[in-house]
């Protein structure tokens, strides 16, 4: 559990800071159409719905996602199992 409190308070690249704003931009769009206060068109509420689940999974990525992790899962020098180049 330290492992993943530790992951999300590392710090983050800076596009992973824009996406993570934008997710939580398309979670809070989405949030306002499933709980607009006047009847919308059903495929409003789909979409709406849409929006929450792909804001928040972008959120999630992005926040653990830190700036020691390499682009292919490699961590440093070696690669995965420290042999390869």
């Amino acid at each position: 559990m330290s492992k993943i409190i530790d992951r999300a308070k590392a710090p983050t690249p800076k596009f992973f800071k824009v996406l993570r704003n934008i997710g939580l931009i398309m979670a809070g769009v989405g949030t306002v159409l499933l709980t607009a206060p006047v009847s919308l068109p059903a495929a409003v509420v789909t979409i709406g719905g849409y929006l929450v689940t792909a804001g928040g999974v972008a959120t999630a990525v992005s926040q653990f996602t830190n700036i020691g992790d390499d682009v292919i899962g490699q961590k440093g020098e070696g690669g995965i199992d420290g042999n390869s180049p």
